[in-house]
């Protein structure tokens, strides 16, 4: 009988990998996260969850709904990947306390108050990437590998 621990134990492992190395990078690395960065690690933040639950308290019924459950939950991470790359790149536009979005103030007040509003990390620059790839894009990635899993391994359990 297939038991749903081995693909729970990999995808609590690979979400705790992920935010690992989001924290690493934001703490020692001096890489500050901008707005969306932080929405994109909260599904991270519910699989840890999911995953943990599922393994503590192992109910036949319960980890196979684990199992789909987590691919939905990978499937909106990869959803905020995709628009956050999709801001990067221009093609939508982001939240307007991160967004460069060209309003130019007119008067003083206007500059205060947009001052005010803006993060210091904007979302449409990429800070880092790796082989052409910004971390939103990994994330993307990722995300979307880990939902595929978490489906190929909740449909071939009993």
């Amino acid at each position: 009988m297939k038991t749903a621990r081995q693909p729970l134990t990999i995808i609590l492992v690979t979400a705790i990998a992920v935010i690992g190395a989001a924290l690493v990078s934001q703490y020692w690395g001096g890489l500050q996260p901008c707005e969306l960065c932080l929405i994109e690690r909260w599904p991270y933040y519910v699989a840890i969850a999911i995953a943990f639950l599922a393994l503590v308290f192992p109910a036949t019924g319960w980890s196979r709904a684990a199992l789909l459950l987590l691919a939905l939950v990978f499937v909106v991470s990869a959803g905020l990947g995709f628009y956050h790359v999709g801001v990067e790149y221009h093609w939508f536009r982001g939240p307007t306390a991160c967004t460069n979005n060209g309003g130019v103030p007119q008067t003083l007040e206007q500059l205060k108050q947009m001052l005010a509003r803006t993060q210091v990390v904007m979302c449409d620059q990429v800070q880092w990437s790796l082989g052409g790839i910004s971390l939103a894009g990994w994330n993307f990635i990722a995300s979307s590998l880990i939902a595929v899993f978490a489906f190929f391994a909740w449909q071939r359990r009993p």
